[in-house]
Protein backbone atom coordinates (compact mmCIF):
# COMPACT_ATOMS: atom_id res chain seq x y z
CA UNK A 1 0.00 0.00 0.00
CA UNK A 2 1.33 4.02 -1.16
CA UNK A 3 2.69 5.83 2.42
CA UNK A 4 1.99 9.59 2.75
CA UNK A 5 5.19 9.73 1.61
CA UNK A 6 4.43 8.80 -1.76
CA UNK A 7 1.83 11.82 -2.07
CA UNK A 8 3.78 14.08 -3.49
CA UNK A 9 5.58 12.15 -6.13
CA UNK A 10 2.15 10.75 -6.82
CA UNK A 11 0.42 13.88 -8.21
CA UNK A 12 3.33 15.58 -9.06
CA UNK A 13 4.96 13.25 -11.77
CA UNK A 14 2.16 13.32 -14.08
CA UNK A 15 2.12 9.89 -14.60
CA UNK A 16 -0.68 7.77 -14.92
CA UNK A 17 -3.31 4.36 -13.24
CA UNK A 18 -2.16 0.64 -15.17
CA UNK A 19 -4.15 -2.16 -14.99
CA UNK A 20 -1.81 -5.67 -13.47
CA UNK A 21 -1.00 -6.30 -17.23
CA UNK A 22 -0.09 -2.72 -17.73
CA UNK A 23 -2.63 -1.47 -19.85
CA UNK A 24 -3.04 2.59 -19.21
CA UNK A 25 -6.24 2.89 -17.27
CA UNK A 26 -5.93 6.51 -17.43
CA UNK A 27 -3.79 9.69 -16.31
CA UNK A 28 -3.75 10.24 -11.94
CA UNK A 29 -6.45 12.56 -10.98
CA UNK A 30 -6.95 13.48 -7.00
CA UNK A 31 -5.61 11.47 -4.02
CA UNK A 32 -7.85 10.79 -0.87
CA UNK A 33 -6.23 9.97 1.91
CA UNK A 34 -7.58 8.59 5.66
CA UNK A 35 -8.05 10.94 8.23
CA UNK A 36 -7.13 8.84 11.23
CA UNK A 37 -3.51 7.80 9.41
CA UNK A 38 -3.07 9.92 6.98
CA UNK A 39 -2.14 7.28 4.26
CA UNK A 40 -3.60 7.40 0.52
CA UNK A 41 -6.44 5.38 0.71
CA UNK A 42 -8.11 6.31 -3.30
CA UNK A 43 -6.96 7.48 -6.37
CA UNK A 44 -9.36 9.20 -8.93
CA UNK A 45 -8.23 8.24 -12.54
CA UNK A 46 -9.57 10.50 -15.51
CA UNK A 47 -11.01 8.60 -17.97
CA UNK A 48 -12.61 9.27 -20.95
CA UNK A 49 -11.87 11.63 -24.18
CA UNK A 50 -9.96 14.30 -22.84
CA UNK A 51 -9.61 12.77 -19.45
CA UNK A 52 -13.28 14.54 -18.94
CA UNK A 53 -14.38 11.72 -16.41
CA UNK A 54 -12.84 10.52 -13.14
CA UNK A 55 -13.28 7.45 -11.71
CA UNK A 56 -12.74 5.88 -8.34
CA UNK A 57 -9.59 3.28 -7.69
CA UNK A 58 -8.62 1.94 -3.94
CA UNK A 59 -4.98 2.02 -3.33
CA UNK A 60 -5.05 -0.94 -1.35
CA UNK A 61 -2.11 -3.24 -2.89
CA UNK A 62 -1.14 -0.69 -5.27
CA UNK A 63 2.43 -0.37 -5.97
CA UNK A 64 4.34 2.53 -7.62
CA UNK A 65 6.77 1.56 -10.78
CA UNK A 66 8.43 4.59 -11.76
CA UNK A 67 6.00 7.79 -12.55
CA UNK A 68 3.04 5.43 -12.41
CA UNK A 69 0.41 3.50 -9.78
CA UNK A 70 -0.38 0.13 -10.92
CA UNK A 71 -3.39 -1.20 -9.16
CA UNK A 72 -4.88 -4.88 -9.19
CA UNK A 73 -8.14 -3.85 -11.37
CA UNK A 74 -8.91 -4.38 -15.32
CA UNK A 75 -9.50 -1.09 -17.01
CA UNK A 76 -13.21 -2.16 -17.74
CA UNK A 77 -13.37 -2.51 -13.98
CA UNK A 78 -12.42 0.82 -13.37
CA UNK A 79 -14.19 2.51 -16.17
CA UNK A 80 -17.29 0.30 -14.79
CA UNK A 81 -16.81 1.87 -11.02
CA UNK A 82 -19.86 3.73 -9.74
CA UNK A 83 -20.11 7.41 -10.31
CA UNK A 84 -18.90 10.01 -7.41
CA UNK A 85 -18.31 13.50 -7.96
CA UNK A 86 -14.40 14.20 -7.05
CA UNK A 87 -15.15 17.38 -4.55
CA UNK A 88 -12.86 16.82 -2.31
CA UNK A 89 -15.76 14.66 0.11
CA UNK A 90 -17.04 11.19 0.47
CA UNK A 91 -20.43 10.24 1.76
CA UNK A 92 -20.84 6.75 3.64
CA UNK A 93 -22.92 5.72 0.61
CA UNK A 94 -20.62 6.54 -1.73
CA UNK A 95 -18.20 5.06 -0.26
CA UNK A 96 -20.51 1.50 -0.03
CA UNK A 97 -20.85 1.73 -3.60
CA UNK A 98 -17.07 1.52 -4.28
CA UNK A 99 -16.24 -0.54 -2.14
CA UNK A 100 -19.04 -3.16 -2.93
CA UNK A 101 -18.02 -2.92 -6.46
CA UNK A 102 -14.18 -3.57 -5.71
CA UNK A 103 -15.59 -6.46 -2.85
CA UNK A 104 -13.19 -4.70 -0.46
CA UNK A 105 -14.30 -3.69 3.49
CA UNK A 106 -13.94 -0.04 4.10
CA UNK A 107 -13.32 2.92 5.88
CA UNK A 108 -15.02 5.89 7.22
CA UNK A 109 -12.57 9.02 7.24
CA UNK A 110 -11.53 10.19 3.94
CA UNK A 111 -9.68 13.90 2.77
CA UNK A 112 -9.27 14.75 -0.80
CA UNK A 113 -5.12 15.45 -0.27
CA UNK A 114 -5.08 17.48 -4.07
CA UNK A 115 -4.95 17.24 -7.70
CA UNK A 116 -2.29 16.87 -9.73
CA UNK A 117 -1.38 20.91 -11.02
CA UNK A 118 1.93 22.62 -11.77
CA UNK A 119 2.41 23.45 -8.12
CA UNK A 120 1.87 20.36 -6.73
CA UNK A 121 -1.29 20.75 -4.79
CA UNK A 122 -4.31 22.46 -6.34
CA UNK A 123 -6.77 21.84 -3.68
CA UNK A 124 -5.43 21.51 0.13
CA UNK A 125 -8.88 21.74 1.88
CA UNK A 126 -9.35 19.42 4.28
CA UNK A 127 -12.85 18.29 3.08
CA UNK A 128 -14.14 15.20 5.22
CA UNK A 129 -16.82 13.23 6.58
CA UNK A 130 -17.21 11.01 9.76
CA UNK A 131 -19.76 8.58 11.72
CA UNK A 132 -21.22 5.15 11.28
CA UNK A 133 -23.27 3.56 8.61
CA UNK A 134 -26.10 2.07 8.67
CA UNK A 135 -25.46 -0.63 6.38
CA UNK A 136 -22.75 -3.18 5.50
CA UNK A 137 -21.98 -4.01 1.59
CA UNK A 138 -21.70 -7.17 1.32
CA UNK A 139 -19.28 -8.75 -1.53
CA UNK A 140 -21.73 -8.06 -4.13
CA UNK A 141 -21.94 -4.51 -3.07
CA UNK A 142 -25.91 -4.62 -1.84
CA UNK A 143 -26.37 -2.21 1.62
CA UNK A 144 -29.11 -3.23 4.14
CA UNK A 145 -30.64 -0.78 5.05
CA UNK A 146 -34.29 0.39 6.39
CA UNK A 147 -36.72 3.15 5.37
CA UNK A 148 -36.11 2.69 1.66
CA UNK A 149 -38.12 1.30 -1.67
CA UNK A 150 -35.41 0.25 -3.85
CA UNK A 151 -32.36 -1.69 -3.91
CA UNK A 152 -29.58 -0.72 -6.36
CA UNK A 153 -27.13 -3.62 -7.14
CA UNK A 154 -24.08 -2.06 -7.59
CA UNK A 155 -24.39 -0.06 -4.08
CA UNK A 156 -26.35 1.89 -2.09
CA UNK A 157 -30.56 1.15 -1.83
CA UNK A 158 -32.49 3.71 -3.05
CA UNK A 159 -36.01 5.56 -3.44
CA UNK A 160 -38.97 4.38 -5.63
CA UNK A 161 -37.40 4.97 -9.00
CA UNK A 162 -34.23 4.91 -10.73
CA UNK A 163 -32.00 6.65 -13.16
CA UNK A 164 -31.06 5.82 -16.51
CA UNK A 165 -28.36 7.22 -17.44
CA UNK A 166 -26.37 7.37 -21.35
CA UNK A 167 -22.79 8.63 -22.28
CA UNK A 168 -22.84 10.70 -24.81
CA UNK A 169 -19.56 11.93 -26.90
CA UNK A 170 -18.25 15.19 -26.91
CA UNK A 171 -15.58 15.78 -29.86
CA UNK A 172 -13.67 19.08 -29.70
CA UNK A 173 -10.13 19.88 -30.99
CA UNK A 174 -6.82 20.62 -30.22
CA UNK A 175 -4.03 22.26 -32.41
CA UNK A 176 -0.36 20.95 -32.42
CA UNK A 177 3.17 20.30 -34.43
CA UNK A 178 2.44 18.53 -37.25
CA UNK A 179 5.79 18.95 -39.01
CA UNK A 180 8.50 21.96 -39.91
CA UNK A 181 9.03 23.92 -43.31
CA UNK A 182 12.40 25.85 -44.34
CA UNK A 183 13.75 27.84 -46.87
CA UNK A 184 17.20 27.05 -47.95
CA UNK A 185 19.29 28.82 -50.53
CA UNK A 186 22.14 27.11 -52.41
CA UNK A 187 24.30 27.68 -55.30
CA UNK A 188 23.92 25.61 -58.12
CA UNK A 189 26.12 26.17 -61.86
CA UNK A 190 24.94 25.79 -65.02
CA UNK A 191 26.39 26.69 -68.74
CA UNK A 192 25.16 29.38 -70.67
CA UNK A 193 25.77 29.26 -74.38
CA UNK A 194 25.37 32.80 -76.36
CA UNK A 195 26.23 33.78 -80.55
CA UNK A 196 27.97 37.08 -80.19
CA UNK A 197 28.95 38.61 -83.81
CA UNK A 198 32.85 39.65 -84.06
CA UNK A 199 34.43 41.40 -87.10
CA UNK A 200 38.10 40.70 -88.32
CA UNK A 201 40.31 42.24 -91.43
CA UNK A 202 41.47 40.27 -94.28
CA UNK A 203 44.07 40.80 -96.96
CA UNK A 204 42.53 41.76 -100.74
CA UNK A 205 44.95 42.95 -103.34
CA UNK A 206 43.43 45.73 -105.12
CA UNK A 207 45.32 46.73 -108.90
CA UNK A 208 44.37 49.74 -110.61
CA UNK A 209 46.17 50.32 -114.10
CA UNK A 210 48.35 53.03 -114.70
CA UNK A 211 46.57 56.34 -115.73
CA UNK A 212 47.54 59.96 -116.11
CA UNK A 213 45.82 60.13 -112.63
CA UNK A 214 48.44 58.33 -110.98
CA UNK A 215 51.22 57.65 -113.38
CA UNK A 216 53.53 60.27 -111.43
CA UNK A 217 53.30 58.13 -108.19
CA UNK A 218 54.13 55.08 -110.17
CA UNK A 219 57.04 56.48 -111.78
CA UNK A 220 58.64 58.22 -108.86
CA UNK A 221 60.52 55.23 -107.76
CA UNK A 222 63.73 53.68 -109.32
CA UNK A 223 62.58 51.90 -112.88
CA UNK A 224 64.27 48.07 -110.81
CA UNK A 225 63.80 47.60 -107.23
CA UNK A 226 62.99 44.99 -104.70
CA UNK A 227 60.22 46.37 -102.40
CA UNK A 228 58.05 45.38 -99.66
CA UNK A 229 54.94 46.59 -97.78
CA UNK A 230 52.94 45.13 -94.68
CA UNK A 231 49.49 46.11 -92.79
CA UNK A 232 48.21 45.39 -89.21
CA UNK A 233 45.25 42.92 -89.70
CA UNK A 234 42.60 43.49 -86.95
CA UNK A 235 39.67 41.27 -85.45
CA UNK A 236 37.17 41.34 -82.83
CA UNK A 237 37.25 38.98 -79.83
CA UNK A 238 34.17 38.14 -77.22
CA UNK A 239 34.72 39.99 -74.01
CA UNK A 240 32.92 37.86 -71.19
CA UNK A 241 31.75 39.47 -68.02
CA UNK A 242 29.37 38.51 -65.20
CA UNK A 243 27.22 40.77 -62.66
CA UNK A 244 24.88 39.79 -59.75
CA UNK A 245 21.33 41.18 -60.46
CA UNK A 246 18.23 39.92 -57.81
CA UNK A 247 15.80 38.40 -59.72
CA UNK A 248 12.77 37.25 -57.32
CA UNK A 249 11.59 37.06 -53.33
CA UNK A 250 10.89 34.14 -52.20
CA UNK A 251 9.26 33.71 -48.15
CA UNK A 252 7.57 31.06 -46.44
CA UNK A 253 3.55 31.25 -46.33
CA UNK A 254 0.60 29.23 -44.36
CA UNK A 255 -2.56 29.10 -45.11
CA UNK A 256 -5.57 26.71 -43.49
CA UNK A 257 -7.24 24.08 -45.09
CA UNK A 258 -9.90 21.66 -43.64
CA UNK A 259 -10.58 18.18 -43.51
CA UNK A 260 -12.77 15.74 -42.14
CA UNK A 261 -11.82 13.30 -39.38
CA UNK A 262 -14.04 10.50 -38.45
CA UNK A 263 -14.00 9.53 -34.94
CA UNK A 264 -15.44 6.21 -33.58
CA UNK A 265 -15.51 6.14 -29.78
CA UNK A 266 -17.67 3.40 -27.91
CA UNK A 267 -20.16 4.80 -25.65
CA UNK A 268 -22.54 3.08 -22.99
CA UNK A 269 -26.46 3.59 -22.65
CA UNK A 270 -28.42 1.98 -19.63
CA UNK A 271 -31.86 0.24 -20.78
CA UNK A 272 -34.15 0.00 -18.39
CA UNK A 273 -36.91 -3.18 -18.19
CA UNK A 274 -39.37 -4.51 -16.07
CA UNK A 275 -39.67 -8.12 -14.99
CA UNK A 276 -43.21 -9.24 -13.55
CA UNK A 277 -45.65 -6.88 -15.78
CA UNK A 278 -46.77 -6.28 -19.26
CA UNK A 279 -44.56 -3.18 -20.44
CA UNK A 280 -42.40 -2.36 -23.71
CA UNK A 281 -38.18 -1.92 -23.06
CA UNK A 282 -37.24 0.88 -22.92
Amino acid sequence: MLTTENIDDLLQRNGNVLSADGDKIGSVGQVYADDADGQPTWVTVKTGLFGTSESFVPLQDARLEGSDVVVPYTKDQVKDAPRVDTDGHLEPSEEDRLFGHYGLDGHQNYTDTGTRGDAGYADTGTATYSGTRTGTADATGTADTTGTVGRDASGPTTDDAMTRSEERLNVGTETQAAGRARLRKYVTTENVTKTVPVQREEVRIEREPITEANRGAAMSGPDISEEEHEVTLHEERPVIEKETVPVERVRLGTETVTDEVTVDEEVRKERIETDGIDDVRR
